[in-house]
Formats: structure tokens, C-alpha cells, sequence
């Protein structure tokens, strides 16, 4: 596999061959960050709705934003 490293302070490109032990620690690392990702996004979904639930309850903006600082 082939992969291309960018230099952002000079622009600089280089063209590089990955040895099959980077290519395996490449697929672990995307796999890692999908995780993380999902983690958040289910962390913000869950944050949404229980908000949702006390709003559901009858409670308003402040007085969710009183109880639990969102």
C-alpha cells in the first residue's frame, strides 16, 4: 500500500510504501477512531434525550439548564 504524507507547515508531499505491519496499525487506528466517534455521537444522542424527557416532564429550558448545566 502506498500513502502519501503531507508536511502542513511547508506543503512538502512524499510518497511512501506501508510494510504490512503499518497497514494492520493503520486499519486499528480507523477502527479506534470509529469507535470514539460513535461513542460521542451516542453520548450526545443520550444528553438529547434526557433532556428531552425532563422538558417531556414539564420542566423548561432554565430550569433543565439549573439542574443539570445544559
Amino acid at each position: 500500500m502506498i500513502s502519501r504524507e503531507i508536511n502542513i507547515i511547508t506543503g512538502e508531499e512524499k510518497i511512501i510504501n506501508l510494510t504490512s505491519e503499518q497497514i494492520e496499525q493503520k486499519n486499528k487506528n480507523e477502527i479506534e477512531h470509529q469507535k470514539i466517534v460513535q461513542a460521542e455521537k451516542n453520548q450526545e444522542d443520550k444528553k438529547a434525550s434526557g433532556k428531552q424527557k425532563l422538558k417531556d416532564l414539564g420542566l423548561d429550558d432554565d430550569e433543565i439548564q439549573a439542574l443539570i448545566g445544559v
